[in-house]
């Protein structure tokens, strides 16, 4: 009998890709028979390249090589010769749709994630808002993989690393070893767009407050935009207990093993929040535009973790592109600094 053989697609943003890997995981381990291929951009290599001995990572180049309907007619003949039995379209955008069709009229056997685009309009609508919690990304994707025969029983993910974390000597002496005692703070201040971002003034305060209350705790600045460029460096001068983490971490495979050393993580609704997830690090996140109702949260992240301020207008947004209504971003500048710091400050004291 044929082996079985999953392709699973996710294409898209960091954050994304990154919360498709505790389900991944789970099919992993209760279908050891089973392969799996994950099918993602070079930057998500790092998130399964060692997670499970039946997991594989398959990278394509959506922009150069594999761009446009060429381009996908050129992968789809690559990815027909690893022989797959099943496909779980994670992402079910325009190219992720082409290559499934592709598939279903190869007599495939294909399922892909429904996104709940109704109940999204609902709960951003400005009048008559619908606030009920959305079936999350991870029940999407299980969803998926329950339709291909591959249900998932119980899924005990904690981190892509062991309990101790992460090898710190695969870092640059910068970073060196962790104290017995000493504790460390992520901060990552910034996201894709404005209505996910904390007012850098108010997050140079929480930084401030921070490195005031833990004198001895050491705060990493994760990010590497051209406003953390700007701003991180100014923050590291003036708090010496801050260590850009950009200056001397060459990617996210260094970066994840980074955060599992971490007490705690502070983030937007971005990206950092799924990577720490990932290892295992409890995470403050900060919402404004959008709402964990919105199905997010990262990964057995604690909702009592979450700051927010309940407005009658958020959610406004499912992923904080849309301008305020306000025009001045409340949801965000109504976060007293004290009440992140509050938060940081019961876990790493728990």
């Amino acid at each position: 009998m044929k082996r079985q053989h999953i392709l699973v697609i996710r294409f898209s943003a960091m954050g994304d890709v990154a919360m498709t890997v505790p389900i991944v995981w789970a099919v992993a381990h209760q279908y050891p028979e089973v392969r799996i291929t994950v099918l993602s951009r070079a930057f998500a290599r790092p998130f399964f390249e060692n997670l499970a001995p039946n997991v594989n990572f398959m990278e394509a180049d959506l922009k150069v090589e594999y761009h446009g309907i060429k381009g996908l007619n050129s992968l789809y003949r690559r990815l027909t010769a690893k022989q797959f039995t099943h496909v779980a379209d994670l992402h079910s955008v325009l190219r992720s749709k082409y290559l499934r069709m592709r598939f279903n009229m190869g007599h495939f056997k294909v399922q892909h994630i429904d996104k709940h685009r109704k109940m999204r309009r609902q709960l951003v609508s400005k009048e008559n808002k619908v606030r009920q919690q959305l079936p999350t990304s991870f029940d999407n994707y299980v969803e998926v993989f329950a339709k291909l025969g591959f249900p998932i029983e119980k899924n005990e993910f904690k981190s892509i690393f062991p309990a101790e974390g992460g090898n710190l000597h695969c870092l640059p002496e910068q970073i060196g070893m962790k104290g017995e005692n000493e504790k460390w703070i992520g901060i990552a201040p910034f996201a894709a767009h404005k209505g996910k971002i904390y007012p850098k003034e108010q997050m140079h305060e929480v930084v401030r407050l921070l490195t005031e209350k833990n004198p001895k705790a050491r705060i990493f600045l994760f990010g590497r935009g051209k406003e953390e460029e700007e701003i991180f460096p100014k923050w590291a001068q003036e708090m010496p207990q801050c260590t850009c983490v950009s200056w001397h971490l060459e990617g996210i495979e260094q970066e994840l093993i980074l955060m599992s050393h971490l007490d705690v993580m502070l983030s937007m609704d971005s990206a950092n929040m799924h990577m720490a997830s990932l290892t295992g690090t409890p995470v403050v996140s900060v919402w404004g535009a959008t709402h964990p109702m919105a199905g997010f949260m990262g990964w057995n992240q604690n909702e009592k973790n979450a700051v927010q301020i309940e407005m009658d207008c958020r959610p406004c947004s499912i992923y904080g592109q849309k301008p305020c209504i306000h025009g001045d971003y409340r949801c965000m500048t109504g976060i007293k600094p004290e009440m992140i710091v509050e938060k940081i400050t019961n876990i790493i004291n728990f």
